[in-house]
């Protein structure tokens, strides 16, 4: 099984960037489809961004589309979520998760990162 840890998180201020990296270790990294889900204190869990294992395709939640993209370097075997003009209501605990196809559903993955807190200060 693959394992997943996910850094890059931090505070920043609204309007403003952060790149968040997963990195993969263990088994194959390249066959796995990855996704971005983000977690708000008393919330569930929610769908970021996907991409497939070749990175030709990507899928992103509405509220992130135009401002967040998902991209992957297989020789690196790392996944990055590009985050640009941040809104507070992004802060979160994002999580890398592995899975077999691009999907948007939490149980459609089945290796998940620790997590990485981003906060996004007004």
């Amino acid at each position: 099984q693959v394992q997943l840890v996910e850094s890059g998180g931090g505070l920043v201020q609204a309007g403003g960037s952060l790149r968040l990296s997963c990195a993969a270790s263990g088994r194959a990294f390249s066959p796995y489809a990855m996704g971005w889900f983000r977690q708000a204190p008393g919330k569930e869990r929610q769908f970021v961004a996907a991409v497939s294992w070749t990175g030709s395709s990507t899928v992103y939640a509405d509220s992130v589309k135009g401002r967040f993209t998902i991209s992957r370097d297989n020789a690196k075997s790392t996944v990055y979520l590009q985050m640009s003009s941040l809104k507070p209501e992004d802060t979160a605990v994002y999580y890398c998760a592995a899975g077999l196809r691009v999907r948007v559903r939490t149980n459609d993955y089945d290796t998940w990162g620790q997590g990485t807190q981003v906060t996004v200060s007004s």
